[in-house]
């Protein structure tokens, strides 16, 4: 579906599942801007020139609410609209529950939850104005099911949960939807610092016998943007795992 009129913004898409996301929407032919925490280096810059992209690439930190509030702007001021919204920008720091710091705990929130609300309302004032928009948030299995070691992953990802279906709720009165995807195991560089005994581990415990592709996250958010009549919904890429 090409889309050469809307404007989108992913956060956390220097790599991974956001990067994967970004070329979604600009193959699908929307104009896209990234969020990152720190500067892409040179090479990550010319991977992506070669490939055909040329993202705007905003630094800054989600959690930060009046960084959040600049980064907007910022989009708004030289595009003038947001049409899109993908809240995907997350830290993890796993310890088990009665070994996990509160700081850990408040961090992983404040990155995965508060961040996503920051995004969520300074952008949704703007697309209030124009009565439409899509935002999609970048839950998880651990957020619907729990896991071990994630006391606070799961918990910020189930608070996306609440936080989805709130905004869909509120947003409806003016044309917005809100939806999520809860992936399961993802090839990215978080589940590659993974053992090989616990990768298999998880393989055969997927009836698909496989991890996700990032590109394969990234067909159901560009699913969940088009589809003007879906809100409120967590659609689970999993392989089967959570069945």
């Amino acid at each position: 579906m090409t889309e050469t009129n809307k404007v989108a913004f992913i956060t956390g898409a220097a790599k991974g599942i956001g990067l994967s996301i970004a070329k979604r929407l600009a193959d699908d032919g929307m104009t896209v801007v990234i969020n990152a925490h720190h500067e892409l280096s040179d090479e990550q810059t010319k991977a992506l020139t070669d490939a055909g992209y040329d993202f705007d690439v905003l630094v800054g930190d989600v959690a930060d609410e009046a960084n959040a509030e600049q980064m907007v702007n910022a989009v708004v001021e030289k595009h003038g609209q947001i049409d899109v919204l993908v809240n995907n920008a997350g830290i993890t720091k796993d310890k088990l529950l009665s070994r996990m710091k509160t700081a850990d705990f408040k961090a992983v929130l404040d990155t995965n939850l508060v961040g996503a609300f920051n995004m969520t309302k300074f952008t949704m004032k703007f697309m209030q104005k124009a009565r439409q928009g899509a935002i999609v948030n970048i839950s998880s299995i651990s957020g619907l099911h729990g896991n071990l070691g994630q006391a606070n992953y799961s918990s910020s990802k189930a608070g996306l949960v609440g936080l989805t279906k709130t905004a869909a709720r509120e947003g409806a009165l003016r044309g917005i939807r809100s939806n999520a995807v809860a992936p399961g195991m993802v090839k990215t560089d978080m589940t590659e610092k993974m053992s090989e005994r616990r990768q298999n581990e998880f393989t055969d415990q997927i009836p698909l016998k496989r991890f996700a592709e990032p590109d394969e996250i990234a067909d159901a958010v560009a699913f969940l943007v088009h589809n003007q009549y879906i809100t409120g919904q967590v659609i689970t890429v999993d392989g089967g795992l959570t069945i």
